[in-house]
């Protein structure tokens, strides 16, 4: 029996996962089915079955979010996809491809049906499977062919092991691809017929030169997720329902790999190497070994990048009240404790000086390291009362990391460096921090007052 590599529900999934599928072909043959490939012959798509039940419904024809796939149109939008993608990630288009994609579509039974994706080696290489509904939400669309294309050219010289496909770089270009052409590539068969003639809804947002503009948006008022974050994304954040918050930060994160020397090259480097590693992570750090020589430097590169991000458009400024709220969440440190062995963990919040206090090195580290980048962020937006001491905080927090040893200038005249300014201690830290928590009280009460005054 052949080995297989599955990936169910894409709609919710956060990445590729394998496992033993059985006989998972014989399940997907249909009598009197019909066979259509594309202009390249790499996908062959097969209709299954007649039309969706749901595809008269309004909203799968009044909503352009919503695309209805016939297996001309799919073979199309297909083709068109895998050409942009390949544009995107530097691929000469005449490269020839090796494995068949096989798209079977299948009567869509709600308008929030998964699809499934699985791979089956043989001896010349390996072969896909993409069985889907006729009616699905453009975006899982999107992201099913996204993790396909991705797949067949990351396995291409793969033996027994596939490639591992991380989440954040199918979703990140998936959104490029939608923010960029996605009315002129993903198309949809038309859903009624008005005075004899077919008729579908079409709607385009004219974005000019920035394919960030709805990333933008959604980062106005949330967070960028961190590297860490990305890399482990639950499954409403990828299924959407955390706002967008997940899809905006994996584009942005896509966009600035691109824009790296070489970008393009080592993320092709990532893709072709991932089937030698047991995880995607060990062949990203072997791929962008020239610009992250640690995995901390990922994190480090990746927190300037969002800085440099809101820093050019950090939107309107929030009122004091939303300040006070957003710097009261930064300051606060969720943790979970037991007060027995044997006892179910209790959830707190946690002052920064009580991290300082009670918490091992690394952990403190991590943790005012992810503080220090949410004070850098959140500054640009705080109201003129705490805008000042949320610098404060931040330039208590850096002195008391201590410069990284990258931001230390090399000596011109010599080998030796320049020694950078040493690390506040942790006791001056800690009073540095009470004094900031003084005089944000004093600036609170004001602000409560303004609020309730008539």
């Amino acid at each position: 029996m052949s080995w297989k590599r599955c990936l169910r529900g894409l709609g919710c999934a956060a990445a590729l996962f394998g496992v033993f599928c059985g006989n998972a072909p014989a399940q997907l043959s249909w009598p009197n089915v019909n066979l259509t490939r594309s202009v390249s012959g790499q996908f062959v798509i097969t209709d299954a079955g007649p039309g969706s039940r749901v595809s008269p419904l309004a909203a799968t024809v009044t909503n352009a979010g919503f695309v209805r796939l016939e297996p001309a149109v799919l073979a199309v939008s297909a083709e068109r996809i895998k050409r942009i993608l390949w544009r995107q990630l530097g691929i000469n288009p005449a490269t020839p491809w090796h494995g068949k994609i096989f798209l079977t579509l299948h009567p869509a039974r709600s308008l929030d049906e998964n699809v499934t994706i699985f791979s089956e080696r043989f001896v010349d290489g390996w072969n896909y499977h993409v069985v889907l509904p006729d009616v699905l939400p453009r975006l899982r669309f999107v992201r099913a062919l996204t993790s396909v294309v991705l797949l067949e050219f990351a396995n291409r010289n793969a033996g027994a092991q596939s490639a591992e496909i991380p989440a954040w770089l199918t979703d990140g270009l998936s959104q490029q691809l939608l923010a960029t052409g996605a009315v002129e590539v993903v198309l949809s068969s038309p859903g009624r017929t008005a005075n004899g003639l077919m008729e579908s809804r079409m709607s385009a947002t004219e974005r000019g030169l920035d394919p960030l503009a709805d990333a933008r948006d959604v980062l106005r008022d949330h967070p960028v997720l961190t590297f860490e974050q990305l890399s482990w994304p639950t499954e409403a954040q990828v299924s959407g329902a955390d706002g967008g918050v997940y899809h905006a930060s994996a584009q942005l994160f896509v966009t600035d790999l691109l824009k790296l020397r070489n970008g393009p090259a080592h993320l092709r480097a990532m893709l072709q190497a991932s089937p030698d590693f047991f995880n995607w992570q060990t062949a990203f750090q072997n791929a962008f070994h020239s610009d992250f020589a640690r995995p901390l430097d990922v994190e480090k590169w990746w927190a300037l990048q969002v800085i440099g991000f809101v820093a050019r458009d950090p939107g309107p400024t929030w009122t004091p009240e939303t300040s006070r709220k957003k710097l009261d969440q930064i300051l606060n440190v969720p943790v979970d404790f037991r007060m027995a062995s044997n006892a179910l963990p209790v959830h707190a919040e946690v002052s920064l000086q009580a991290v300082i206090r009670n918490f091992d090195s690394a952990r403190q580290m991590a943790i005012l390291q992810t503080k220090l980048r949410d004070l850098e962020l959140a500054q640009f937006r705080m109201a003129r009362p705490l805008a000042a001491l949320t610098a404060g905080y931040r330039t208590a927090l850096a002195d008391y990391l201590g410069p990284s040893r990258e931001t230390v200038p090399a000596f011109p005249f010599g080998k030796h460096p320049l020694a950078g300014p040493p690390r506040a201690s942790a006791r001056d830290t800690l009073s540095k921090l009470d004094t900031l928590d003084a005089q944000r009280r004093t600036i609170e009460s004001s602000i409560k007052t303004d609020i309730w005054r008539p």
